[in-house]
């Protein structure tokens, strides 16, 4: 088997065990003399499924009772425009902070829905790092705060996340949910795509504090209510069957390499060689601030489009997929999300030299 180093940004790589295990359960689950694909999602088999998945998140991330665990369809851009519907009241505002194209996609919807301030843009900077706390302010009266944690176009992250008191914090996570130990109980909310980082496209994992339930106005469309979704969990109509079992398999091999934890630890240390040598020479251009430096996606630059192109041609011979930036602002782009092995990267670095030798 000829496997791709695989550095897509999404739908992205899964780890190789949990394609073999699913592999190996496609034709006859649990012995129930069908696939997962076509039980009934109302079915014992697979209601033990959604339940393991749900524990084993809370189990990873260390996630409290005060706490709902959902699986929604629509991925992360549905939650753009069903968090001001549901948790900001009418005649209030909320606030954003703008690190990029996800997060300004956020904006975009939030501003379609009312009144919406942006009290940090990194616009006018490129979106080349995120803020620190000292520069912006919070407004007062703000329902909650929102930020992209990770933007995946732009290679940056929070360092630090926003101190908002009693205000919630929501946080787009998609690009690096599960890839390093963050607190709960800093965010009223938490959601994230999972075809980047923890499953496949087409379902997204949405956190909520349920006191946020609070606020969700009666007159809401059923489906759009976060509620509707928590009375039933997450099966008010069908899911993503499908997507929720890979989901709790890359869940138990997380958990078997030792939890967020040690995967953090393998993350830094994949970015870290990769960094390392985008910095060892000016041959390399690398566009974000340091202290903002994304471990998911790296992005960086060279010193023409054409010999980005070159790069990206024979990186793609060589079996490197998925290297080209987003069409939106061009480059070079790795993802190298929890699934993508140390090997890979390895590889990629080893290619980057060799590529510098004949081109520097």
């Amino acid at each position: 088997m000829n496997r791709a180093y695989n550095f897509n940004a999404g739908p992205a790589a899964l780890p190789l065990p949990v394609l073999e295990k699913a592999q190996s359960e496609l034709l006859d689950f649990a012995k129930s003399g069908m696939s997962v694909i076509e039980m009934s999602h109302r079915g014992k088999e697979f209601d033990e499924v959604n339940n393991q998945a749900n524990n084993a998140i809370r189990r990873l991330m260390g996630i409290s009772d005060e706490y709902e665990v959902l699986f929604l369809q629509g991925g992360a851009s549905m939650q753009f425009c069903m968090i001001p519907m549901n948790f900001r009241r009418y005649g209030k505002s909320a606030d954003y902070i703008n690190t990029g194209s996800w997060g300004g996609k956020a904006v975009k919807e939030a501003k379609l829905l009312g009144d919406t301030k942006v009290i940090w843009d990194g616009k006018t900077e490129n979106f080349t790092r995120c803020p620190k706390i000292s520069d912006y302010n919070i407004s007062k009266d703000a329902e909650y705060v929102h930020i992209c944690s990770n933007e995946t176009i732009g290679g940056i992250r929070f360092f630090e996340f926003p101190e908002t008191g009693n205000i919630p914090l929501i946080a787009d996570m998609s690009s690096e949910i599960m890839s390093r130990e963050i607190d709960v109980n800093k965010f009223g909310m938490i959601y994230a795509g999972a075809q980047k980082n923890i499953g496949p496209s087409g379902i997204a994992l949405v956190i909520i504090k349920k006191e946020l339930m609070d606020r969700i106005p009666e007159n809401l469309s059923v489906f759009l209510k976060y509620s509707t979704h928590a009375e039933n969990q997450s099966m008010y109509n069908t899911p993503n069957t499908w997507g929720i079992y890979i989901i709790k398999l890359v869940c138990d091999y997380l958990e078997d390499l030792g939890g967020i934890s040690a995967v953090q630890k393998i993350n830094e240390e994949k970015a870290t060689l990769l960094y390392k040598t985008l910095d060892s020479s000016d041959f390399w251009k690398t566009v974000t601030d340091k202290e903002s430096r994304s471990i998911m996606n790296v992005v960086w630059r060279m010193k023409s489009e054409d010999l980005e192109k070159k790069f990206i041609s024979e990186a793609k011979t060589a079996n490197m997929i998925g290297l080209k930036g987003h069409r939106s602002v061009g480059g070079i782009r790795a993802s190298i999300y929890n699934a993508v092995p140390m090997d890979n990267v390895k590889a990629l670095v080893d290619f980057m030299k060799e590529f510098e030798r004949k081109n520097g």
